[in-house]
């Protein structure tokens, strides 16, 4: 088939090894391409997303992040990905350098084989009205004996509601099928309200909150998102709201 070829890198993030964590396409040279052109090729590869960047600097990229059915504005484990392969490649250079994306400008840094980013909070709203709590409950086949607290809104360039569940009750929640409540009733937010995240707090280990969690994205073909940057940047914003974490102190996810 006739056509042009472009160069891409495919990474696992979130993991030690090949084959774990969450996927991510780094597709390179692909700025002359339309949105449509980008959309397509996110879809081929149907990862949670895509990213195409473009290198303006040793210190600073632009990238746009596409999941298979939409462009979003900003994404963890993409931010993480994209920088780790374009340093990787010799287009980044430096412990610290910025990400340009819908969201703004997010910094990055580089310590050996690990990559961190700096996200700054943008949306929190809470506690969710008991409706739509439960709603949200049904959706994930749970009931009302499942829930353990306050569910809160919160963002930091994508929006998520963080649902507080019994540990068992991660486990047994089904992936919902499509719309999980009625969006309109939700407090507005600054940036998109992507998905639900259900967590479980398991207690503390090193001085290191322990926290297990399930993130589903039904609205944007992601009906489950295996390791959510987002969501997880988000998840800190809840439990500080919930008094389960102090200013300064360290979160794991699992």
């Amino acid at each position: 088939m006739a056509g042009a070829f472009l160069d891409f890198d495919v990474v696992d993030v979130f993991a030690e090894r090949p084959f774990a964590g969450n996927q991510l396409a780094v597709v390179h040279g692909a700025g002359d391409l339309g949105d449509d052109a980008l959309l397509a090729i996110a879809a081929e590869f149907n990862f949670s997303e895509t990213t195409f960047p473009t290198p303006v600097g040793s210190g600073r990229y632009r990238t746009r992040i596409f999941t298979p059915n939409q462009e979003i504005p900003f994404a963890g484990h993409p931010t993480l990905g994209t920088a780790w392969v374009l340093r990787d490649r010799g287009l980044l250079a430096g412990p610290e350098v910025v990400q340009e994306c819908g969201a703004g400008e997010i910094g990055v840094r580089f310590d050996g084989d690990r990559v961190e980013l700096s996200a700054v909070p943008r949306d929190l709203a809470g506690p969710v009205s008991d409706a739509l709590v439960e709603q949200l409950l049904r959706a994930v086949g749970l009931v009302a004996s499942d829930r353990d607290g306050d569910a809160w809104l919160t963002g930091t360039g994508l929006t998520f509601l963080h649902l507080p569940v019994r540990d068992d009750a991660v486990g047994r929640a089904r992936v919902p099928a499509a719309a999980m409540c009625d969006l309109a009733e939700l407090p507005a937010t600054t940036d998109p309200l992507l998905g639900i995240g259900l967590y479980a707090v398991r207690g503390r280990s090193d001085d290191v909150l322990d926290v297990h969690s399930r993130v589903f994205v039904p609205a944007l073909a992601v009906p489950e998102d295996p390791a959510t940057g987002s969501a997880a940047t988000g998840l800190g914003l809840a439990l500080h709201a919930r008094g389960l974490l102090g200013d300064g102190e360290r979160y794991r996810i699992s």
